[in-house]
């Protein structure tokens, strides 16, 4: 039997996420979103694909969220982008109250799903469905690690003049100014990029994955990146579905590892089946640490303006 995938949000991230899992025939895909006629206009035009591409997958564009009930993943994409004259508090509201009315809709069809958060600033975001839901950590996450650590091995593929599938690497922390780009586990075909680049390069590296978002913003001027995160969305998916076991940097609930408790910040983990079946702690260098400690202080300001635990709860 296919799996049941919801993705929550018809826009860019959410309509791309849907391609990529079709084409890869992960399951049958729900697009759900509150703007009448988008989400089934979409998944109608990508099901017509079908017979070009050949994936048998099922589409249903949907506002009605009992053709949601049963899902196996639920991806959340909705959320408002920051607007001009928004502050980050009031961006953090709005899509903490978006975030949390659509998890709650979803977890009453769904109890047993498994959920990627994508919607922005992540990583409160994603806290505020692992409140809302109810649901245990393992089985609530979000994606950015994976989209940030695409975009670090695309620029060092790039700086060297080599196949993007020999570079590996991942990022930690946040999603934001502050995430931390690890060069010491930045690989190609096993080989450092410590041996390979020099460390005005790697730093013009760093900084560049730290801006890899604003830089296509700044391109497109309105809306923002699409393809990149969709596929990223869906490796994860992926993941889960196939019981891969990929080792991969994802947001995750912290509950001591690398010094931090009680928040979600971006660490590699083993995900498959079971979803989050286990956080990876690596050694850090000194610089690292204090820079991933860094990054958890960004996210507990952000942590310091949601409404409390309870209170999320109750609204929804």
């Amino acid at each position: 039997m296919a799996a049941k995938i919801t993705i929550v949000g018809a826009g860019n991230v959410g309509a791309t996420a849907a391609h990529w899992a079709v084409a890869k025939e992960l399951g049958d895909v729900v697009l759900i979103d509150i703007v009448e006629g988008m989400p089934q206009g979409k998944a109608l035009d990508l099901a017509e694909a079908s017979p070009i591409e050949g994936f048998d997958s099922q589409l249903t564009g949907t506002n009605d969220y009992a053709d949601t009930a049963g899902s196996d993943i639920v991806v959340v994409t909705a959320g408002i982008p920051r607007k001009s004259g928004m502050s980050r508090d009031d961006l953090l509201n709005t899509n903490a109250k978006i975030v949390g009315d659509v998890v709650s809709k979803v977890a009453a069809h769904s109890p047993d799903a498994f959920m990627i958060v994508v919607s922005n600033p992540l990583d409160a975001m994603v806290y505020v469905a692992k409140e809302v839901s109810g649901w245990p950590k393992h089985r609530v996450m979000g994606m950015a690690g994976v989209l940030d650590s695409a975009r670090f091995r695309y620029f060092i593929a790039q700086e060297l003049g080599v196949s993007v599938e020999d570079v590996h690497g991942f990022v930690l922390g946040g999603h934001g100014d502050t995430m931390v780009p690890v060069p010491q586990y930045a690989t190609v075909t096993g080989i450092p990029i410590t041996q390979l680049l020099t460390q005005e390069q790697i730093d013009r590296l760093v900084q560049r994955t730290r801006d890899g978002g604003a830089e296509i913003v700044n391109f497109l001027k309105q809306g923002s990146a699409f393809y990149a995160p969709g596929a990223s969305i869906v490796q994860m998916v992926e993941a889960i579905v196939k019981n891969k076991k990929r080792i991969l940097p994802a947001a995750a609930y912290l509950e001591g590892e690398y010094g931090i408790d009680g928040l979600y910040m971006g660490v590699p983990i083993l995900l498959g089946a079971g979803g989050v079946e286990k956080v990876i702690e690596v050694d850090l260098t000194a610089e690292e640490q204090a820079n991933l400690e860094q990054s958890a202080q960004a996210v507990r300001e952000l942590m310091d303006v949601l409404p409390s635990p309870e209170e999320l709860r109750a609204a929804n």
